[in-house]
């Protein structure tokens, strides 16, 4: 289900994108980067529920490749910004440049695995002091959970439900950010 004329280009603009990112991060208060991630997540979580997509049809190869590059350069940076893979802002941004749902979210898989991979690397070479334990339960966690989500998703769910799913988890995510680390601190 990947549509790898987009994945290739965007993995690999996240990638190199992602270390600027994580500089620039190291020299920023927290919070603006919270509110920032939190805008972001709101604003996915309600296009993806909205359901907006471009009238033009489908994108060209061309299209599809400058798209890569494009969007996988700026949430690269925003990866690295943040300290995650960007697979909130993937999908959606996948979903409204005509993908469906389904395709979204398996290139999302995709491309987040490098870009996420490339934020930690840069998180780690530029300040985190990880706690091991914790990463190693949060990394086989994550690896069990996407396996049972990418099963169900693609043997069970229908586009209409991956998009209702996505939509309101990124509209919590983003609620949660702001009242718990924005409001209450």
């Amino acid at each position: 289900m990947i549509e790898w004329r987009v994945a290739i280009p965007f993995g690999v603009s996240m990638i190199l994108l992602a270390p600027l990112g994580t500089w620039i991060n190291v020299k920023l208060p927290t919070k603006p980067i919270i509110v920032i991630f939190a805008l972001f997540t709101a604003t996915a979580g309600l296009l993806m529920l909205s359901g907006w997509r471009p009238k033009s049809g489908g994108l060209s190869s061309r299209q599809r490749i400058l798209l890569g590059i494009t969007a996988g350069s700026v949430l690269g940076f925003f990866a690295g910004l943040i300290g995650r893979g960007g697979g909130s802002f993937v999908v959606p941004l996948l979903y409204m440049a005509g993908l469906e749902a389904k395709v979204a979210a398996a290139t999302s898989a995709m491309v987040v695995t490098f870009s996420g991979g490339s934020s930690f690397i840069s998180h780690i070479a530029a300040a985190a002091r990880p706690v091991w334990r914790v990463w190693i339960l949060c990394v086989i966690a994550v690896f069990l959970g996407s396996q049972i989500g990418s099963r169900l998703m693609a043997e069970k769910l229908r586009s209409q439900s991956v998009k209702l799913i996505f939509g309101w988890g990124l509209l919590g995510v983003a609620s949660l950010l702001i009242v718990k680390d924005v409001l209450l601190k």
